[in-house]
């Protein structure tokens, strides 16, 4: 079944405001895995010489994720916070493969850990580079704020994507993971916009409905008619291009200077 067009609040739901600045979730939003996770998963595992079915990889991976703790390291100096987030990644895959004998586990780990860094594992979104395109010839500032770690930046660049994106904010240095508002907060602290006049694009509803919601921000999701089931009082799109339907800044009207 195809999604719908846009499904969104009830008739006499208050106006949104004029947006001034976009904010966007990442993997799954603007970029996607090549493949499903588990996968790819099952792909780097076999190169170590374990055989493990993807489809229980897959699901294995989606319990381990959402039984982790946020990534979020408050109080973490920088200089420590890449070694917290290797660590944090490491305990979430050792869940996942539970039982499976690998002669040196470790050495299985980096290798995922940076075939999950390569731009070879994901595909760019094909609505993304015109619609940033578009954004920001309507003045418009454009956000990434994400709960990946630091890895989203160089994939961003890989993708091509980095020189249309104004500020990127991920968990693990905003201190706060979606859907803590914090992370929407700090996001928006040095653009000088109210958090009304910014809307977030994301697929997840507990992320990134509900959190940017906390948060005052105007939200659209990007998704299927399932996820329109599941939150049914949202703006649901079927893909990223849609969302020019719920701006209402016209183009080359006022707009917000962003830092380049």
């Amino acid at each position: 079944m195809s999604a719908p067009e846009s499904r969104g609040p009830p008739p006499g739901a208050a106006t949104p405001r004029a947006v001034r600045a976009v904010s966007f979730d990442a993997a799954g939003t603007l970029f996607h895995p090549v493949r499903p996770v588990g996968e790819l998963y099952a792909t780097v595992a076999a190169r170590h010489g374990v055989a493990i079915d993807a489809a229980a990889l897959h699901a294995r991976f989606g319990d381990a994720f959402r039984a982790a703790p946020p990534l979020a390291f408050p109080g973490v100096p920088t200089a420590e916070l890449r070694g917290y987030e290797k660590s944090w990644w490491r305990d979430v895959v050792l869940r996942v493969f539970v039982g499976a004998r690998f002669a040196d586990f470790d050495v299985f780990f980096n290798d995922l850990f940076a075939f999950f860094a390569s731009a070879s594992t994901w595909r760019v979104d094909p609505d993304a580079p015109p619609l940033l395109a578009e954004l920001r010839a309507r003045g418009l500032a454009t956000l990434v704020v994400s709960n990946f770690d630091a890895r989203v930046r160089g994939i961003l660049a890989a993708l091509h994507l980095a020189p249309l994106i104004d500020r990127v904010t991920i968990s693990s240095e905003a201190g706060a993971a979606k859907p803590d508002p914090a992370i929407f907060q700090r996001a928006l602290a040095d653009l000088g916009v109210a958090p009304g006049d910014v809307l977030h694009v994301g697929d997840t509803v507990r992320e990134d409905l509900h959190g940017a919601r906390a948060a005052g921000l105007q939200v659209v999701l990007v998704g299927d008619d399932a996820l329109a089931a599941e939150a049914p009082d949202a703006v649901v799109v079927p893909r990223l291009a849609a969302i020019t339907d719920h701006l209402t800044t016209p183009l080359r009207g006022d707009h917000l200077t962003t830092p380049r």
